[in-house]
């Protein structure tokens, strides 16, 4: 039974895990007892993702708290966060905020704490994001757990924000299907299928997203999704088609993409 940082990294390191160092630092600090330690060693080194071992991810400076079966916010996804945070000063309606496929909540969690007194929603499919968005957005965000639903996108919106958003968030799955299979084991085993799969050519959902938009958005009001370098091209042109006013925002240092529709 590892107990000592040495072996926890050398537990670790023998299951491939290239970052066994800062891992076993972060087990340690979680593990409340030498049986939970015990577990938390094992399960990494079956291969369960470092963030549901320990039951939360770091994200935006916010612990995400994130349960097994539920997709792990990623810090590539913070670029998106601090563009609508720019953006808000400049959205009339900005104090209507709304993060589509939101998953654990995270991307609404960080907007609500960099945004004091937004009005949010959230909304996912599934229904163990949407009980771990609940508990996050309530932690984070100072927002009831009514305001964080469960469905198909747009559709358990109320009808009253339509034309009242002036931030609208959409971390959509965007894995073209060919290639779910080609992602690490982590992902791949451990994440649900719902939030990694974005049909043929990975921008199905985006391209519902972007037809509902319109209705949605305040004038002056935007959407803002990421995808890979190799889809945006045809994302921007999606936007357009949709109505919107589209432009691409690049991070290097994070390797993110981010295409964003404002409403005109």
């Amino acid at each position: 039974m590892p107990s000592s940082y040495a072996s926890v990294v050398t537990v670790l390191r023998s299951a491939g895990c290239v970052f066994a160092e800062d891992e076993a630092r972060l087990i340690l600090s979680t593990a409340r007892t030498p049986a939970e330690l015990a577990a938390m060693v094992d399960r990494r080194a079956t291969g369960l993702p470092l963030e549901h071992v320990l039951g939360w991810a770091e994200f935006s400076g916010l612990r995400i708290e994130v349960e097994p079966g539920v997709f792990v916010p990623r810090r590539r996804t913070e670029f998106l966060v601090r563009l609508a945070v720019a953006l808000a000063p400049e959205a009339p309606e900005a104090s209507v905020v709304v993060d589509l496929c939101c998953g654990s909540g995270a991307v609404g969690a960080a907007l609500a704490a960099s945004l004091p007194g937004v009005e949010l929603h959230a909304v996912d499919i599934d229904p163990a994001a949407v009980r771990c968005a609940r508990r996050n957005v309530g932690a984070h965000g100072h927002v009831a757990d009514g305001h964080v639903y469960e469905g198909d996108l747009f559709e358990p919106l109320p009808r009253t924000l339509r034309g009242r958003i002036g931030i609208l968030a959409a971390n959509v799955p965007y894995v073209p299907t060919g290639e779910v299979g080609l992602l690490p084991a982590e992902a791949r085993d451990h994440e649900p299928l719902v939030a990694l799969d974005g049909g043929g050519d990975g921008l199905d959902i985006l391209r519902r997203v972007a037809a509902g938009a319109p209705r949605w958005l305040a004038p002056g009001g935007s959407l803002l999704v990421e995808t890979s370098e190799r889809q945006t091209d045809l994302a921007v042109e999606i936007f357009a088609r949709s109505g919107l006013v589209p432009r691409l925002e690049v991070s290097e240092e994070l390797y993110a993409n981010v295409v964003i529709g404002t409403k005109s």
